[in-house]
């Protein structure tokens, strides 16, 4: 075999090697944009697009706030502890210290030993209303 034999025979089987190489590049390049390509943004977790795949994925407002939801329910049970408040509402007792501060210095509800009574309750019991008359009202 001569030289230019030898040279044109390496030239030939890099050739092939490279289209070799250009067939696998597509397939991974394929298969990378199936994955979704979106870049993470930053801070977030591996795995985690920059924005959710099914939309909004915070939960909305269930309608009012907690204060709303801790003053209807000590309306409705009066005496109420914060324990029962939260678990009523589905949170911690801790927050519900919070609210119930917040609505104490509104005027709303009035703490009573360990439980809370609204004050338009406490108004119509101490206006004669009678024993529990006013637990359905305010």
């Amino acid at each position: 075999m001569t030289t230019s034999e030898a040279v044109d025979k390496a030239r030939a089987l890099l050739e092939e090697r490279r289209s070799e190489l250009k067939r696998e590049l597509a397939q991974i390049e394929q298969a990378l944009s199936g994955l979704g390509g979106g870049r993470r943004g930053p801070g977030r977790p591996r795995g985690s697009a920059s924005k959710p795949a099914g939309g909004k994925r915070r939960r909305g407002r269930r309608g009012g706030t907690r204060a709303d939801h801790a003053h209807k329910y000590v309306s409705a049970h009066p005496g109420a502890t914060a324990s029962e408040i939260a678990s009523s509402m589905g949170i911690k007792p801790n927050y519900v210290y919070r609210v119930m501060a917040e609505l104490e210095k509104d005027g709303r509800v009035r703490k009573d030993g360990k439980g809370y009574r609204a004050i338009a309750e406490l108004a119509v019991i101490d206006d004669g209303a009678g024993e529990g008359g006013g637990a359905g009202q305010a």
